[in-house]
């Protein structure tokens, strides 16, 4: 799954405002059995979103299983989204389900990290503000659905207000290029092939296979 380019987006936009949710609670271990990116949605939240665990009967109260929110592809959250665990299948799994924005005061810094280099705008937003974007949302989720500009780095809600945001100029162009770390190396791909030429001239021996006992 590779990233895709991010420039607007317009969604549904779904509340999820608790404070210091971990990797594990975005994506419990239990959950993570395949090797592949994909199918890791239908794990997401399973500790929430599932009546017990290793079930699937959706317990009806939570956010992401109301019908108003079905579609959800923007996430309101609280403060240290992603907190804990490295665990990139929190990442894969919000991306998988279809989120390609969470909005929340803090994000842990490995969590924020991963969400750049697999197409997810991990956007900070003071807590004050992100509760009246809330509170407008959830008056009519379907309608009042959000829009975040990442070139001009605004959000668009109501009729006509807009609320701005910062973001560091990295992560912005790899968004809106739709690119990760492998991606950004290889648009050098011609002058490291220039430079292992040269390399290899100058020192041959950095290139030999040793020789190994045989087994």
């Amino acid at each position: 799954m590779k990233p895709q380019p991010l420039t607007v987006h317009r969604g549904i936009a779904a509340p999820l405002l608790t404070r210091n949710i971990d990797t594990d609670t975005i994506i419990p271990s239990r959950e993570i059995r395949r090797v592949s990116k994909r199918g890791l949605g239908d794990g997401l939240f399973a500790g929430w979103r599932y009546r017990e665990a290793g079930s699937r009967e959706p317990d009806p109260e939570f956010v992401l299983n109301l019908e108003e929110y079905r579609d959800a592809s923007i996430l309101l959250a609280g403060a240290n989204f992603g907190c804990g665990s490295s665990r990139e299948h929190a990442v894969w799994a919000l991306r998988d389900f279809g989120i390609r924005v969470v909005l929340a005061p803090s994000f842990g810094s490995i969590f924020h990290n991963n969400c750049t280099l697999n197409g997810i705008l991990a956007v900070v937003v003071e807590d004050a503000s992100l509760r009246r974007l809330a509170e407008w949302v959830e008056a009519d989720p379907r309608r009042n659905q959000l829009e975040i500009d990442l070139r001009n780095r605004v959000i668009a809600w109501r009729s006509a207000d807009t609320l701005e945001f910062d973001i560091d100029p990295a992560r912005r162009r790899l968004l809106l290029q739709g690119l990760d770390s492998i991606a950004v190396t290889l648009k050098h791909a011609a002058a490291i092939d220039e430079f292992e030429a040269v390399d290899r001239n100058a020192r041959p021996w950095v290139y030999r296979l040793p020789d190994l006992p045989p087994t």
